[in-house]
């Protein structure tokens, strides 16, 4: 974990984002660390847990990250907590709490509620249009013979 608040540290210290750090870690090695990047590259998505996995997956040539662990200075917002799952990242350790981060402007509540199910939220629409397009490609994909689940 310390070097988990290292590069939060590192991150904050050089307005590259907010104070988040994280570290992945296989077979007690660590594999990858990031802090969050947002400010410094102006991409929403580049946060500490992601920046990692990204990281992590080249070095071991893989997106399967089975095995591997997690260390986070804060809980994932939702966004990580995806992308931790679909790395297949089988245990996260974190710091900070939801609560915490929300008291200093980060507050994930909105995603939550979201993800409850509540679709009445005036930041953002979710149209369903050209359903029978989008459907073909599902379509397409089942008969692809060489495809590779992920």
């Amino acid at each position: 974990m310390q070097t988990a608040v290292d590069e939060a540290r590192h991150g904050m210290d050089h307005n590259h984002g907010g104070p988040f750090g994280a570290v992945i870690v296989k077979d007690g090695k660590i594999i990858s660390k990031a802090h969050n990047d947002v400010l410094r590259t102006n991409d929403p998505t580049a946060h500490a847990e992601i920046l990692a996995i990204r990281q992590a997956s080249e070095t071991l040539g893989s997106f399967d990250l089975s095995g591997c662990e997690i260390y986070s200075t804060s809980e994932p917002c939702p966004m990580c907590l995806a992308a931790i799952f679909w790395a297949r990242i089988g245990t996260v350790y974190f710091g900070s709490g939801q609560e915490e981060v929300a008291k200093i402007g980060f507050d994930d509540s909105r995603f939550y509620e979201l993800i409850r199910g509540n679709r009445d939220n005036p930041e953002l629409n979710l149209v369903n249009v050209e359903k029978e397009k989008c459907m073909e490609l599902l379509e397409r994909w089942e008969r692809k013979p060489d495809k590779q689940m992920y």
